[in-house]
């Protein structure tokens, strides 16, 4: 244990997802010895977020104004929607650039063990968006876990109604992974989604 301001900014630090208290301990030596100007710009951007970010009215996808790029932007094509989990989850499909539709951000995924229904995400506004037809195909992108996998039922039963195409990503067997280190739920998708031979 420190003394006073140094053992805060460690316990600050090590709130931060994926620090633990050896990394929140590196990080706050490294800003006690780094160049104050460096470390007044690191809190100005902090700040600077904070007061700019906000969340896009429509898809829910950060954004400093109040709909993002992706919403205003007249080529995406409006009939596909990839609903995914997290916006950071849009930047990993736009960094593919096989994507040219619109994004929906859930805002995480259902979990009763964490206290997160249906009605903790923004599910509501996703079929509030559904209702002027313009949306032919629903792309479900939520991640490959017991959560992701829940979301991913739980919507596919709330759009069957609606009539739309609605997908899910292909999942399976990374390449160069090795079988025997897949688990049994990725092994077992891999061999329902398998495909013919080219």
């Amino acid at each position: 244990m420190y003394e006073g301001v140094v053992q805060d900014l460690i316990d600050e630090l090590g709130r931060l997802p994926g620090v633990g208290p050896k990394s929140a301990q590196r990080i706050a030596f490294h800003l006690l010895s780094a160049d104050p100007v460096d470390v007044r710009r690191l809190a100005d951007v902090l700040l600077e977020v904070k007061a700019k970010v906000k969340f896009c009215t429509i898809c829910f996808n950060v954004s400093e104004e109040e709909t993002c790029r992706i919403c205003r932007d007249p080529r995406r094509d409006p009939t596909a929607l990839c609903v995914v989990e997290e916006y950071k989850d849009v930047v990993a499909i736009e960094r593919t650039r096989e994507f040219k539709g619109r994004y929906h951000v859930l805002g995480g995924a259902i979990s009763p063990m964490d206290g997160i229904g249906p009605d903790q995400l923004h599910i509501r506004e996703l079929l509030g968006r559904l209702r002027d037809a313009t949306i032919t195909e629903i792309i479900l992108a939520t991640d490959p876990n017991l959560e992701g996998e829940a979301t991913a039922t739980y919507l596919t039963r709330q759009l069957a109604p609606l009539g739309l195409r609605v997908t899910r990503l292909a999942s399976g067997l990374p390449v160069g992974g090795d079988l025997e280190y897949a688990d049994e739920v990725t092994l077992g998708r891999a061999f329902a989604g398998r495909r013919a031979a080219d």
